[in-house]
């Protein structure tokens, strides 16, 4: 289907890099996790290898996250594929890969899953890695009822996504209001504004409606601002909290109360 505002398929709860912080992040065994919570759409970060694999990892570097060292788009996809990405989590997790898009993409349809995918370049790689993510994106997703959204705080991905597969649905990621950003987002062809969830305002949102796009919010982990969001007409809430929210029915309740 071609996604627009207008035909928005996503579902308004969205788990953070897969679960949250109740796995290790970006990882299948994260995906699996918030799937057993119920969510059915999942926000995760891409990024390049240095020989062009897309795979998911949010840092630039892999110290926090794996056994590795360094820039992590600055490695082979080779070498990347043996570092375990878990065991800085829990002994339990000790072992698990870094995932590649190829692997999420599999598992997402393979389970009926909605994919947010974040365009996370590493340094200097904005515009090839928003190019070649989207064309992965449109080639692990050709012949799918809905592909995934793809965001990015970095205006050059978004163009590169843009120039390379102009049919797959795009948001434009906010952590301020810079100057500028509604005109940006319209540019980019962007169908989805996806910002830090307090500067959602009646203004703001208004703005984004006026102009004819959705609104989404991360990371949302208390009930209160859920409630303020809902209260604006936000349209989507990616959360860590997966063992707090639970979605039903596009609603959510707290899952102890």
């Amino acid at each position: 289907m071609h996604v627009t505002a207008l035909n928005w398929p996503y579902p308004r709860w969205i788990a953070h890099r897969g679960a949250g912080k109740l796995a290790p992040e970006n990882t299948l065994s994260a995906f699996r996790l918030g799937a057993q919570h119920g969510y059915r759409m999942f926000e995760c970060d891409a990024k390049l290898s240095a020989d062009g694999v897309p795979f998911l990892l949010h840092d630039d570097t892999l110290e926090r996250t794996s056994t590795g060292v360094g820039v992590a788009g600055e490695q082979p996809w080779s070498a990347l594929a043996q570092l375990d990405a878990g065991s800085w989590h829990s002994r339990s997790q000790a072992g698990e890969p870094i995932p590649t898009l190829d692997n999420i993409a599999a598992f997402c349809q393979r389970n009926s899953l909605f994919l947010n995918i974040e365009i996370k370049p590493s340094p200097d790689t904005d515009r090839l890695t928003g190019e070649k993510v989207a064309d992965a994106a449109a080639r692990l997703w050709q012949g799918q009822a809905v592909p995934p959204l793809l965001t990015s705080f970095s205006v050059a991905s978004l163009e590169g996504a843009q120039a390379a597969q102009p049919g797959l649905p795009r948001g434009l990621l906010l952590d301020t209001l810079w100057d500028g950003w509604l005109p940006a987002a319209q540019r980019l062809g962007c169908i989805a504004i996806v910002c830090d969830h307090t500067l959602w305002t009646a203004e703001t949102v208004g703005l984004v409606k006026a102009a004819g796009m959705r609104s989404a919010s991360y990371t949302v982990n208390d009930a209160p601002s859920v409630q303020r969001l809902t209260a604006l007409g936000t349209d989507a809430i990616i959360t860590d909290r997966i063992d707090l929210f639970a979605p039903a029915d596009g609603a959510a309740q707290a899952a102890n109360g």
